[in-house]
């Protein structure tokens, strides 16, 4: 009887928050659980293993009742329960970022080996190209110094190879050493022939009818005379000139092997050339020996 007089007396306005709070707290209770989830559902044997297992290897901490009520609370309940998962983030992103400088340091270190062997190649291949360029300029000198050694051979074997290119006869009357017109002529047709030219040589041989040392003797003088016009008149030099006096030895002349009998004082003169020593120069003129017959 005195409990229903004191809730008599109780203010309406804390009986009715009592009765709302009596009302809510069910209901909150309610809603904490996680939804979908059966509130008396049976739990098998096996079931109820696995959960213990679990329940010994990950224990989550207790919300307890202002937990579930209390939505700060709350926040740092979930904290608690993700700052592992997040230390295990942190250190797989540190992981992450130093497996990807280690990637970089090796893509630096092979771009740089391969940058440097571009170059050691590209060197090596200039390097090649220009001993290339040198041998070939050194097969192109050698070429050239064997065909000018080639050249030289053939201008030394040569030097000594004369060939006729003309001749006269100059005919000198009673054996006395002057010359007549007509062989002026003649030795003056010889020495135009060959003004201006190289490589030649004039050969002189002077005959005469006498015996013994009295007919060199006399064909001494007729070659002296001869010589002596051709350098005074028409400046043959001297080196050019070689002569020989025969007297009255007999000579076979050219294409013919049988010797005849000198009868008259002559002056026989060969125009002999040097075919390698006249190169660049014109070959001497033709000229009509004594005889009519042209150079051949």
């Amino acid at each position: 009887m005195k409990n229903k007089s004191t809730l008599r007396h109780l203010f309406p306005s804390q009986l009715g928050a009592l009765l709302l709070a009596s009302a809510v707290l069910p209901a909150l209770a309610q809603q904490a659980q996680p939804a979908g989830t059966p509130q008396s559902a049976p739990v098998s044997t096996s079931t109820t293993q696995q959960q213990s297992t679990a329940s010994t290897s990950y224990k989550p901490a207790k919300e307890g009742f202002w937990g579930r009520i209390n939505p700060i609370a709350r926040k740092k309940w979930v904290k608690r329960q993700t700052d592992p998962i997040n230390d295990r983030l942190g250190e797989l992103d540190e992981v992450n970022a130093k497996n990807a400088r280690d990637i970089r340091d090796v893509d630096g270190r092979a771009q740089a080996g391969i940058s440097r062997a571009q170059s050691t190649a590209d060197a090596a291949n200039q390097a090649a190209t220009a001993a290339g360029t040198q041998a070939q300029m050194a097969g192109n000198v050698a070429q050239g110094a064997d065909i000018h050694v080639n050249q030289l051979n053939t201008t030394v074997n040569g030097l000594d190879q004369y060939h006729q290119v003309t001749e006269a006869e100059v005919v000198f009357h009673g054996g006395q050493p002057v010359l007549s017109a007509v062989a002026r002529k003649q030795l003056d047709d010889l020495a135009a022939s060959v003004t201006g030219h190289q490589g030649y040589i004039l050969e002189v041989e002077a005959h005469s009818p006498g015996g013994g040392s009295v007919g060199i003797q006399n064909s001494e003088r007729l070659a002296a005379v001869v010589k002596r016009y051709l350098v005074t008149e028409h400046q043959i030099p001297v080196y050019r000139l070689h002569s020989v006096a025969l007297g009255n030895a007999q000579v076979a002349t050219t294409g013919d092997e049988t010797t005849k009998p000198v009868r008259t004082s002559t002056v026989h003169i060969r125009l002999m050339e040097n075919s390698l020593a006249a190169q660049g120069s014109a070959p001497p003129d033709s000229a009509v020996s004594s005889t009519g017959a042209e150079r051949p």
